[in-house]
């Protein structure tokens, strides 16, 4: 056996004492790695895809390990901060609605991947496109965008002499009414919950006429005589018609309640309809038939000025400042929205979710089912926070800081309505100064 002088192994090995001294092996034996931190999706399905097969896939396509990491949607933005402020975390992390506006200082420029993408696929519907760009900086790549409608037991409403859902909120309120009476409310939360809360509340204000902000973005005008209007109105219709436990509702609770029995409707993604009818012998009527063949889907009712209106869910992919894998991230990314690795992702969404660029708009997912076709127009139709002004930086920390929410919220617990809308503008101009 040779034997070879420990010196000239160090040297032949190209200087192997230094490597091991870095701790790192050589560049030819590491591997990528790509960290990215999402909500806990509504639709289980689309997750155990998403840490199975798109995982699996990616590593042969690529040659990344994919770490696909979920979380309650309600501590994301916690976590944002805390990534930001350590300088260390998930290479890419999802925002909901307008974050990416909270965060744009402290995240990589995503042009490249942005507009390859858009311009591959049809373009961007506007609503995803004004939420990831700042300027001509695209501060995130859009995944998706989702959004409410009112989910509802159809045979309740037309036990109350409503063959179709109530296309006015002065209807809601009747058909309301007869229904609490019943043992059967309407649902929803005006608590401090990322999706379901705003997604009500902000276009019920649009309904009466009211906005945050005037046209220039600068202008505060929440104390309106509209604004106090669709006050009175929200506390005599929660008063009248709603479940009132719903002011410590999160986007959780409203779910549970409709597949229960106890409420009659709720504004809501399809994951109710969809749950429902993957588990039919397991949420029933009162008839013992499956709950989900009673569920409709339907616009929030139009109000007296105005609507009807939707608060579009939009998903973005931020590239995080900090991430010493952004290549790799942008190269997933890439990898990620292409049809063939999307395409079994939002097959599995079933109409939870539209693509945020209109090539989705054919996909034969549309066809599958009837109830679930209506969220198709969601991102074509929606208006975001902020109106009348731009969903910029001020606009998402009033929606983060639950402004307009607690607005309506303060009054149902017996502030007046002159008083709750001009605390919501007093707070309102203290983030717009």
């Amino acid at each position: 056996m040779t034997r070879i002088a420990r010196r000239k192994l160090f040297k032949g090995a190209g200087g192997m004492a230094a490597i091991l001294a870095s701790g790192q092996a050589p560049a030819l034996a590491q591997e990528k790695s790509v960290h990215w931190l999402r909500w806990t999706d509504f639709v289980p399905a689309s997750d155990q895809l998403l840490k199975g097969q798109f995982t699996q896939d990616c590593k042969k396509a690529l040659g990344i390990n994919l770490k696909v990491e979920t979380v309650n949607a309600n501590d994301l933005q916690s976590r944002i901060t805390s990534a930001i402020q350590s300088g260390a975390g998930a290479d890419i992390i999802m925002a909901f609605s307008n974050w990416p506006q909270l965060y744009a200082e402290s995240v990589a420029d995503a042009a490249d991947v942005a507009e390859e993408i858009g311009k591959a696929q049809g373009g961007y519907y506007d609503v995803s496109k004004q939420v990831a760009t700042v300027g001509s900086k695209w501060i995130g790549v859009p995944w998706t965008c989702g959004g409410g409608l009112m989910s509802v037991r159809k045979s309740w409403f037309q036990e109350v002499g409503y063959d179709t859902f109530p296309d006015t909120l002065d209807k809601l309120r009747d058909a309301g009414k007869k229904l609490k009476v019943k043992g059967r409310p309407l649902g929803q939360t005006a608590g401090h919950t990322f999706g379901d809360a705003p997604g009500w509340w902000y276009p019920f204000l649009w309904s009466f006429g009211g906005k945050e902000v005037e046209a220039d973005g600068k202008t505060v005008v929440l104390n309106s005589k509209e604004t106090v209007e669709s006050i009175k109105f929200a506390v005599a219709l929660w008063k009248e018609t709603m479940d009132e436990g719903g002011l410590a509702w999160d986007d959780t609770n409203n779910n549970r309640a409709f597949l229960s029995g106890t409420i009659s409707a709720t504004n809501n993604g399809a994951s109710i309809y969809i749950e429902a009818k993957k588990k039919p012998e397991t949420y029933l009527t009162e008839k013992g038939t499956p709950m989900w063949q009673d569920i409709v889907h339907a616009d929030i009712p139009k109000g007296p000025v105005a609507g009807p209106f939707n608060l579009p869910g939009t998903f973005t992919d931020m590239l995080m400042g900090y991430s010493k894998n952004l290549p790799a991230a942008k190269d997933f990314l890439r990898w990620a929205h292409s049809k063939e690795a999307f395409d079994p992702w939002f097959t599995s969404q079933q109409g939870y979710s539209c693509g945020a660029t209109k090539m989705w708009e054919t996909h034969k997912v549309w066809q599958a089912d009837p109830v679930l076709a209506p969220f198709h127009d969601l991102p074509a139709k929606g208006r975001l926070v902020g109106y009348a002004g731009p969903p910029n930086r001020k606009a998402a920390e009033v929606v983060s800081k639950y402004i307009v929410v607690d607005m309506y919220a303060k009054a149902i617990q017996g502030m007046p309505a002159e008083e709750a809308a001009k605390w919501a503008h007093g707070e309102a101009a203290k983030v717009y100064v």
